[in-house]
């Protein structure tokens, strides 16, 4: 019998690989093609119209790396096919079968209308079923010439179109019209559903057997030399297996056609353009075919350039989701990252992104939709019910290396307690093919067996676009209700989601807290530069948003300039994309990047200049104030630009003029053998011969904040070799081997009081030079640490670590609107995994009684871990400062980097949240006649303002958002600076939800632990 089997296997496999499917089409014609080629940007297809085309043949090559080139395709339809299916198929020369890392092309006719895209998996353009015989037929293919750059994580060049060269990448292929044999073409479905189906079986299934023997007979039925003619009757002797009904109890698989279309990856975000309206095309062209098809796309960036760049793809677009076929989904202008964006930044991109698509398709959103994101912020649920979503789906955790998440299908808690209904479906992919293995392990996999009998599929090729095809719906024809199978449905994830929610109600198990991704934790650091300029222009956008909003309220005729900020904002959004601010894209991607990030800067300069200038002149001897758009109070030295140091004391929100210190107030710098000694009221810092830190003393708490035995600011280099996945990963092993930078050129005190001192200290180390200003300022307990480095390190990753003598068990690390705790052990294999983690703007260590915060101004990845010391127990804060992988990107950060961070003793949450803004929000020195009163205060600091502006309907409605940033209960009371009227709680779309309890211009809040709250405030008029 096993024999028998192995030969039928064998006999099925050679006949549909040599007979079958080469049967598929049964009669071709070639093509005639002329070609024009085009260097650097491409153009649009009105240009390609008018250009002048030489003759073209099959096997010439083409296609220097980034480049387009337009093919002019024509034929004519024999009269002997009149009556039968015809289609194109164009082979522009691809070399692989997946799509999306090549070679891709647009299809259009001869006036300029897109038709459908086409790739490997995806060659056929229709051209008609039936034909009438002697049609001429005339098409347009636009062709990217997209190299494959990632193999085998091997540094390539041909990542960035400045160093790609010049050497064609492709051979065209074919253009051929061909006529479908339709019976052949569904035989080839029957077998490979069937044969699959069988594969998955238990060898001692009796279903498997009896798919076995009707696949036999369908063989002894057929011709092999004649496949067009016996098709018919090979289908016949598998029609009754593929109509036995599948078992009541089977699972249910909810399909939703799906193409993950990364917005920018191992290609540019200008191709992502031209990616999105290939898979666009592909799908409204199938859903006239296949009307059961709904494709599920998310990010509304996405959809905005199809807007604007094919107007007749977005026509097509509104009519498929009026008429069912398409879903937007995912609330957010892109699938970002989700875990470095700020928190407004979030709020930011669901908002802009529910915006789109209800103004734009009048659908409303309701669900986060990241499948591909690295790890997931436990702030998502609260922000996700607060803009009215109400479900979460993502997939990326079935890639966790050390422990498999317990759930499929969950109730996801966040900081705040704030619960929304998440799916992790068990197929493990967003890129299924409707194969019986996915099938069968989706099944397999499910945890929540017993207790449900449901989950989603989303079905397509993905990544580099592409999409659901006619093959998938096939299958998905022939599963519906197969014996041995689950059911499969295509439906709408909002399908999915309601069905699932009833039948779990609250019987759902819960999981708490980030679902933290044992994977790609070097995304964290890699690529520096983007991080900094994706940290510094969210900071820049509070800033701009605050003075312009204060300045639309305090002065006449001043117009707060919504446009510019709306546009900016979606710029930095669209960069926070999950391969683009992760750092594991091209180099291109990040050259852009570094580029875009300037021209953001520069904007934002202009705007907040603008308002400034409005709120008191800029005109020649006006007095230099300084703007605080930190939430707290400053007292603080602040050094001008023109290098001079002041004391400044400014209110929240406000700007002041400079003050004379108080008594008393002032840092001094010691001699010390071979080193110095900084000083101020608060803390005693000992910079040693080696440029290290020898002692840290709190003054104030009586003691030292360095481990006996060590040295703080310890820059530590380790090499970096990961397993895989280059710009992504760091793995455990990069522990074992690490060399301390303890050798200092040159230790020097370049600044000696009375309101700030520094020490200046030179290394280098390898082929890098790094300089760091260690610098102590009056009335401060904050070191803060200035950083310059020439990176030119391979495969190196630089940290800075900070050995504490703290007894931490724990440490607090900020996210958005928040902080979560993470264990400083690992006492199982959860706590070990998190051996690399992502904090905001601080990471907090601390004992009762006492702690200690390390801040940072641009830097993301962190480990805190917990030893043993010459005294007991030390905790360890180090950062990552720099990586130095190959791939994507050959030379990533190579170049000169500037940021800083801070050592903060003594210091609780709250210091950590005010010194961590103060650090990311210096003082802006300004010429100006007169200080800023805040426009808005709060008067607790355990309530966080995070953002001050204008409604976005353009109502000039001021909005507040804030929230609880200490993880307790807080009843404070906001103050306006300006009469109002109205005052009311909103959601997240500043859409009313409560009247505020408002006394005048007083609004008194109650926030439970981590609460997000937004306020909207309507001026009294003449206001």
């Amino acid at each position: 019998m096993h024999d028998d089997r192995l030969l039928v296997e064998g006999r099925l496999e050679r006949a549909l690989a040599q007979f079958i499917k080469d049967a598929v089409y049964s009669a071709r014609t070639p093509m005639t093609v002329r070609a024009w080629h085009v260097r650097g940007e491409p153009v649009p297809v009105e240009e390609a119209l008018k250009a002048a085309y030489e003759p073209f043949s099959p096997g010439t090559e083409w296609g220097a790396p980034w480049s387009t080139s337009w093919f002019r395709i024509e034929g004519t339809v024999p009269q002997e096919w009149a009556g039968r299916r015809v289609e194109a198929l164009l082979d522009p020369g691809f070399t692989g079968v997946h799509p999306g890392f090549q070679a891709e092309g647009l299809v259009y006719d001869w006036e300029g209308v897109p038709i459908k895209g086409v790739h490997p998996r995806n060659r056929q353009v229709p051209v008609g079923s039936p034909v009438a015989g002697g049609e001429p037929v005339r098409l347009l293919l636009e062709a990217a010439a997209n190299p494959q750059v990632l193999r085998d994580f091997r540094p390539t060049r041909l990542g960035d179109i400045t160093t790609a060269g010049d050497a064609p990448l492709y051979r065209f292929g074919s253009a051929e019209l061909a006529v479908l044999d339709e019976n052949v073409w569904h035989l080839v479905f029957d077998i490979e559903v069937l044969s699959e189906l069988m594969h998955e079986l238990p060898m001692d299934d009796p279903r498997r057997h009896e798919i076995l023997r009707a696949l036999e007979s369908a063989l002894d039925a057929l011709d092999l030399h004649d496949v067009a003619g016996t098709a018919v009757a090979a289908r016949a002797e598998l029609a009754e297996v593929l109509a036995r009904p599948a078992h009541a109890s089977a699972h249910r698989l909810t399909a939703t056609g799906h193409a993950h279309i990364d917005s920018a990856w191992l290609w540019p975000l200008r191709e992502t353009v031209r990616k999105a309206s290939r898979t666009f095309a592909n799908v409204t062209d199938l859903a006239r075919e296949y009307p059961e098809l709904v494709f599920s796309c998310s990010q509304a960036q996405q959809y905005a350039w199809v807007k604007e760049n094919q107007p007749h793809i977005w026509e097509r677009i509104k009519k498929a989701v009026a008429s069912g076929n398409w879903a937007p989904v995912g609330s957010m202008w892109v699938e970002s990252d989700a875990n470095m964006p700020g928190g407004e930044a979030l709020a930011r991109q669901i908002t802009h992104g529910k915006r789109f698509f209800r103004e734009e398709l009048g659908v409303d959103t309701q669900e986060i939709w990241l499948p591909d994101s690295f790890g997931y912020t436990a702030a998502f649920p609260q922000l996700a019910r607060l803009a009215g979503v109400r479900w979460f789906l993502t997939q990326k955790m079935s890639w966790n290396q050390s422990n498999k998440m317990p759930h499929h299908t969950f109730w996801w808690e966040g900081i705040d307690g704030t619960r929304v209904f998440t799916h992790f479906p068990p197929v493990d992919t967003y890129n299924c093919e409707m194969r019986a293995s996915e099938l069968a392990h989706a099944v397999r996999n499910f945890a929540e067996k017993g207790l449900a009998t449901h989950s989603l599929v989303p079905f397509g090729y993905g990544d580099g676009g592409g999409g659901p095809t006619r093959e998938m719906l096939e299958k998905a024809r022939r599963l519906r209700s197969l014996e041995g199978s689950p059911r499969v449905a295509v439906d709408r994830p909002s399908a999915f989601f309601t069905a699932a929610e009833a039948e779990y109600g609250e019987r759902a198990p819960v999981w708490s807290g980030e679902m933290y991704l044992e994977l790609h934790r070097a995304t964290y650091t890699t690529q520096a530069k983007t991080k900094q300029g994706n940290r510094r222009s969210e900071h820049l956008l509070r800033e701009a948003e605050l003075w312009a909003a204060t300045a639309a309220l305090r002065v006449p005729g001043y117009a707060y300039p919504y446009d510019d900020l709306d546009r900016i904002w979606k710029t930095v959004l669209l960069h926070q994309f999950h391969d683009i601010l992760p750092g594991s894209s091209i180099a291109w991607v990040h050259r852009e990047a570094r580029d875009t990030y300037e021209r953001v800067r520069a904007e934002l300069e202009r705007i907040i200049g603008g308002a400034v200038a409005a709120l008191g002149g800029t005109a020649a001897g006006g007095e230099t104030v300084l703007l605080n758009a930190a939430p707290y109070p400053r007292a603080e030295a602040v050094t001008l630009r023109d290098g001079r140091t002041v004391w400044a004391e400014v209110p929240a929100l406000g700007a002041a003029g400079a003050a004379e210190p108080p008594r008393g107030v002032r840092v001094e710098a010691h001699a010390d053998p071979g080193g110095h000694v900084l000083e101020n009221d608060l803390l005693r810092v000992a910079v040693d011969s080696d440029g290290l830190l020898n002692s840290v003393y709190d003054k104030v708490a009586d003691r030292e904040v360095l481990a006996p035995g060590s040295r703080g600011n310890l820059l530590q280099i380790h090499p970096d070799h990961p397993n895989k996945w280059d710009a992504w990963d760091i793995d455990r092993h990069y522990r074992r081997k690490h060399t301390d930078l303890v050798t200092a050129e040159s230790v020097t005190l370049t600044e000696s009081g009375p309101l700030r001192a520094v020490v200046r200290v030179v290394r280098e180390f390898g082929s890098s030079r790094v300089v760091q200003d260690i610098a102590l300022q009056a009335g401060s307990r904050r070191l803060d640490i200035t950083t310059e480095v020439d990176w030119h390190e391979s495969e190196k990753v630089l940290k800075a670590a900070f050995a504490l003598d703290v007894h931490a068990e724990r440490a607090a690390s900020e996210i958005q609107f928040g902080h979560v705790y993470r264990p400083t052990h690992t006492n199982t294999s959860w706590d070990a995994a998190r051996f690399e983690t992502c904090a905001h703007r601080w990471t907090h260590v601390a004992e009762p009684g006492y702690g200690v915060a390390v801040l940072n101004d641009s830097t993301y990845g962190h480990d805190t871990s917990r030893g043993s010391g010459v005294a007991g127990t030390v905790t360890t804060v180090r950062l990552t400062l720099l990586r130095a992988p190959h791939s994507p990107d050959p030379e990533t950060d190579q170049g000169t980097h500037r940021f800083r961070y801070a050592l903060l003793p003594g210091a609780g949450i709250g210091d950590a949240v005010a010194e961590g803004l103060a650090l990311n929000l210096p003082l802006r020195p300004a010429a100006s006649s007169a200080p800023v009163d805040p426009l808005v205060a709060v008067d607790d600091p355990a309530v966080t303002v995070e953002s001050v502006k204008l409604a976005d309907d353009r109502s000039g409605d001021v909005v507040v958002r804030l929230y609880e940033s200490r993880g307790g209960r807080a009843r404070a009371t906001l103050s306006a600076g300006f009469p109002v009227a109205r005052a009311e709680v909103t959601d997240l779309l500043e859409q009313p939800r409560e009247p505020a309890a408002a006394d005048g211009d007083r609004i008194a809040l109650r926030l439970r632990p981590f609460q997000i709250m937004t306020l909207r405030l309507r001026p009294s008029d003449g206001s």
